[in-house]
C-alpha cells in the first residue's frame, strides 16, 4: 500500500521547490548556441572530435559500473511488463517512424525524417522513467528493471533497427561496427566487469560522477552540432520547419503515451504496473541516444540529434504533468483515466517536477538513488 507518507511529502515539497526551468537543458541549449556562434574547425574539430570519442567510451564504462545486474535478474518474474516496454520501445516506435514516412518533403526535410527514424530506435530512459514512477506510486522497481533490460537490448538493437530503417547514412560496415564495438560496447562491458570493485565508489561519488556524465553529453552535442555549421547544413532548417518538427515530435509523444495506455488496461495491468509501463514505454533515452548518434552518423549527427532533443524536453514536461495526476488516486484505486481534478498544482509546481525528471535524465544523484526508490516502495 503507498500511503502519503512523511517522507513522501517532504521529498515532493522539495522537488516543487526546484527552478523551473532544468539547468540541464539550458546547458544543452546553450552548447548548441555556442556550436552556432563558435563552430570547431580544422584541428580544433579533429581535437574535440577525440575528445568527444573518449567521452562516449567513458560514459558508456560509467553506464557498465552503475548497473546492476542482480536488479535484472531478480526483475525477470514480471517479464510480461518487461516484454510490453520491449515491444512498444523497439517495435511499435519504429512502425510510427516508418508510418511518418508520409511527411517527407512537404513537413518534414529527409534529414529531420531520418532523425525522427532514429528517435523511433533509441532505448528508453532509465531515471527520468524511475523519478516519474516514483511520484506518481507506481512501480519502481519493475521501472528500474524496465530501463536495465532497454539500456542493455539498445547496445545492440538501436545501431540494427538504424541500419534497417535508414540505411546508407548508417555506418555498419566492419570498421562501423567495429567502432560501434569499441566506442560503446567495449567499454559498457568494462565497466560491468569492474563493477564489484567500483561499485562502492561510484555510490559513493555519484554527484560529480553525474557531472562527468553531462559534461560528456555537452561535448558530444558541441561536436554534432558544429560539424553541421561548418557543412552548412542548419541552412535547411527554417523556422518552419523546426516549427513542424516540434508539432510531429509532440504527437509522436502523444500517441505512444495514448497506445501505452490503451495497451496496458487491454492487457490487465494493474495501475502501479500501467505507470511503470507508460513511463518506461514511451520515454526516449537522451543520454544513451546522443553518444549512439555520435557513433553511427559521425559528422552528420547534427540534425540527427535535433528530433530526439526536442522529444526528451517535451516527454519530461508531459510526463511531469501525467505523474503529478496520477499520484492523487486514491490508495487502491486501479483506474488511471478517472483521477479527481487536483486542487491543483500550479504551473510552477508542474515545471519543478520536470526540471527533478530532467536532472535525473542523465546520471544518479543524492536526490533519487534507484535502489533507496526501490526500497521506498518494498
Amino acid at each position: 500500500m503507498h500511503d502519503d507518507t512523511p517522507d513522501r511529502r517532504t521529498r515532493v515539497r522539495r522537488v516543487m521547490r526546484r527552478p523551473p526551468i532544468d539547468p540541464y537543458i539550458a546547458a544543452l541549449l546553450g552548447t548548441v548556441a555556442l556550436a552556432a556562434v563558435l563552430p570547431a574547425r580544422g584541428s580544433a574539430a579533429s581535437v574535440i572530435g577525440s575528445g568527444a570519442d573518449v567521452a562516449v567510451g567513458l560514459l558508456f564504462f560509467l553506464y557498465g559500473a552503475r548497473l546492476s545486474t542482480g536488479e535484472a535478474v531478480a526483475g525477470l518474474r514480471h517479464w510480461r511488463l518487461h516484454l510490453t516496454i520491449v515491444t512498444c520501445t523497439f517495435v511499435v516506435f519504429p512502425v510510427l517512424g516508418l508510418a511518418a514516412a508520409g511527411l517527407v518533403p512537404h513537413v518534414l526535410t529527409r534529414d529531420l525524417y531520418i532523425g525522427l527514424l532514429f528517435l523511433c530506435v533509441v532505448p528508453s530512459t532509465v531515471q527520468s522513467s524511475i523519478a516519474l514512477t516514483s511520484v506518481a506510486r507506481g512501480n519502481v522497481p519493475a521501472a528500474i528493471c524496465a530501463g536495465t533490460y532497454s539500456s542493455l537490448l539498445g547496445m545492440l538493437a538501436t545501431p540494427l533497427l538504424a541500419a534497417w530503417l535508414i540505411g546508407s547514412r548508417v555506418d555498419v560496415s566492419a570498421s562501423g561496427l567495429l567502432s560501434i564495438g569499441t566506442q560503446l560496447l567495449a567499454p559498457f562491458l568494462a565497466g560491468q566487469f569492474l563493477r564489484p570493485w567500483l561499485g562502492a565508489f561510484v555510490t559513493r561519488n555519484k554527484k560529480w560522477l553525474g557531472l562527468v556524465d553531462r559534461g560528456s553529453i555537452l561535448l558530444v552535442v558541441y561536436c554534432a552540432f558544429s560539424a553541421g555549421m561548418v557543412q552548412g547544413i542548419w541552412h535547411q532548417v527554417t523556422p518552419s520547419r523546426l516549427a513542424a518538427l516540434f508539432a510531429v515530435t509532440a504527437a509522436l509523444l502523444g500517441i505512444a503515451l495514448a497506445l501505452t495506455a490503451t495497451l496496458t488496461r487491454r492487457l490487465g495491468f494493474g495501475a502501479e504496473d500501467r505507470i511503470a509501463i507508460v513511463f518506461g514505454g514511451a520515454t526516449k533515452s537522451l543520454a544513451s541516444g546522443l553518444p549512439m548518434a555520435a557513433v553511427l552518423f559521425g559528422a552528420h549527427a547534427g540534425l540527427t540529434i535535433l528530433p530526439l532533443m526536442l522529444y526528451h524536453q517535451l516527454q519530461l514536461i508531459v510526463c511531469s504533468v501525467l505523474s503529478g495526476r496520477w499520484a492523487r488516486r486514491p490508495d487502491g484505486a486501479h483506474d488511471l483515466d478517472h483521477v479527481p481534478a487536483p486542487s491543483g498544482p500550479s504551473a510552477g509546481e508542474t515545471s519543478g517536477l520536470s526540471a527533478e525528471a530532467g536532472a535525473l535524465a542523465v546520471g544518479d544523484d543524492d536526490r533519487a538513488r534507484a535502489g533507496d526508490l526501490a526500497g521506498e516502495h518494498s
